[in-house]
Parts: C-alpha cells; structure tokens; sequence
C-alpha cells in the first residue's frame, strides 16, 4: 500500500525523499509488488528485498534527491547482480516534497504515471482498477503501460502504550517498524525515556499520565506498564469509563484479580472489565521483555483491524 503519512513524515523530517516501489514483477522476486523503501541523504526506511538490487536502487533514488521527475527500470535477478532468482522487477522512482505531497490523495487509489514513457490518459487496466475501487471498495497494487495504481494505507490504528521501562522499551521497538500503526508513548518524565525514540512516535510527558488519557481515539489500543500499580488500576479505571478498541495490562494472575475487585468497586460492569487483558503476552514466550514484545506486536498482526483480547491472553 502507498502509505502517504510515512511520506509526509519522512518529508517534514528531511525536506525531500525518493520512494522506490516495486511495480511489478515476473517469476520469482524478493518482494511483492507495491513493496516499497523511502531514501533520502543520510537513511532509508523500507526495504524491496534486501542485497544488491536494494543497495543499487537506493544509490540512483539518492541521485533524483536534488529533482527528478518519476521513472522506471525493469532490472533482471540475475548474475549482473549477483543474483540467481531467475525473475525480473520493475521499479519505479518517484521523488516527493511537501509540493507534491498535495497532488496525493487521502483515501481509494492512487494512479499516476511513472515513467516518462506513460501516455497522458491512463490505460484500460488502470481505468477499471479506479472503477472497482469506487464501486467495489476494490483495490490493490496495478501498473499498466507506465502508470502504477496503489492502494492508500488505511488510518493508521492509534497506539497508546504507559510506561518507558523495560516492557514499554522493548514493545515501542518492536512495533515502531511495522506498517499501519501510530505508536504514542506516555510517561512522567523525560529522563524515563531512553536517548533516542524510533522515527514516528510520539512521545507524551505528563507529571500524571492518567489525566491525558480521554485524549485518546476510543479506538485506540493500550498497554499499561507502568511502574506503579496504583497509576496502571487508574488507567484501567479511566480507560473502562472512556472506551478503547483493546487493553493489556502487565501483572500476574494475582494482581489482575485484585483490579477486577476493585474496578468493579469503581461501578465498572464485569463484562467490560473482562474486556482488559492481564498479563499481556502469551506466556509460551516466556518473560523477558522482548519476548513479551515480539508476542504481544503478534497478537497485533493477527487482528488487522482490532486486537483480540483472547489471542493476546493466550
């Protein structure tokens, strides 16, 4: 998907970058079409793959950096490149800026020319991909004839996690790199939180975290770790009176069964408070920060939409 807030993000940060996507592809690949990595001077974000065919797009996207206008290569994986997949790919250079982060639109589909080849109407197979995608809902990745056709990411799903210890470290960076999720990241003061923070969270500092909580999407996921169990029952409490899509909560057995009493002292129905999970991450895993991570960042790709509070319980 072209994720178009990535790009605005990457931009504000560093003025201007290069996307380089994926169009199409025959035989075997290293990537999907629509895969794609953003480049600018000094970084990148995103990978098509990996190995030579990477490090050469990402030496020619850094060249369009000064301007450019958008074009394609179709390159074969074969031994100019060291490479024995025995495919072919296709991809496509497009430099942006906040100029030409205008020109992109917010939801559906994106279509445009991609080379400098492309004729000035779209193709048929471009065409009806925008039919099915206003009439259907339909979309996905279509390059036909020079013109390349994404499907914009969705919102991204809101992210709240409480807490900079050693659990709220390993979680923000394990999720911080995947696609689709907008991480904010809350705790009581700065020195909790660590020298640098990954590309794309927001950090929160509020001398009471609690407080800022009904601020909130009710949509949002939270992962309460704090470092006092007094703080995470009141966000547990304030989240139960201001809604959430999902709630994990770390602790054992015997901590959640003292919440339950409690949050149900507060006047919280036994059936909403069911609704918050504790503990957090599937305990085959085990109990090391990063394992609680790499289970709960799971139990959040398995649910696209919506966490499933049973998955990450199991």
């Amino acid at each position: 998907m072209f994720d178009r807030d990535a790009i605005a993000r990457a931009v504000s940060a560093h003025g201007a970058v290069v996307r380089v996507v994926i169009c199409a592809h025959q035989g075997s690949s290293p990537r999907e079409a629509g895969a794609a990595m953003l480049i600018w001077a000094d970084g990148q974000s995103g990978t098509i793959g990996g190995g030579a065919l990477e490090l050469d797009a990402s030496h020619k996207a850094r060249a369009m950096l000064a301007g450019g206008t958008a074009r394609t290569e179709k390159i074969a994986l074969g031994p100019s490149l060291g490479q024995c997949c025995g495919g072919a790919v296709t991809l496509g250079y497009e430099r942006f800026d906040q100029t030409s982060l205008a020109a992109i639109p917010q939801t559906g589909l994106f279509a445009r020319p991609v080379s400098a080849q492309a004729s000035a109407e779209s193709p048929l197979a471009i065409r009806r991909a925008e039919k099915a995608a206003r009439g259907e809902g339909v979309v996905s990745t279509r390059y036909a004839q020079g013109w390349l056709a994404e499907p914009l990411s969705p919102p991204a799903r809101p992210v709240w996690i409480w807490g900079a210890g050693h659990v709220g470290r390993a979680l923000v960076s394990v999720l911080a790199p995947l696609p689709g999720l907008s991480l904010t990241w809350i705790d009581t003061a700065e020195a909790r939180f660590p020298d640098s923070t990954p590309p794309g969270v927001t950090r929160r500092i509020a001398e009471a975290p609690q407080t800022i909580l009904p601020e909130a999407p009710k949509d949002a996921e939270h992962y309460i770790l704090t470092f006092s169990h007094a703080l995470d029952l009141d966000l547990c409490h304030r989240a139960l009176s201001h809604g959430f899509a999902a709630c994990g909560l770390i602790g054992s057995a015997s901590k959640w069964a003292r919440f339950r009493t409690r949050l149900q002292a507060l006047g919280h129905d036994p059936r909403d408070i069911s609704r918050i999970v504790c503990p957090i991450g599937d305990p085959a895993f085990g109990k090391h920060p990063q394992a609680i991570a790499v289970s709960v960042a799971a139990a959040i790709l398995a649910q696209p939409f919506r966490v499933s509070v049973k998955e990450t319980a199991r």
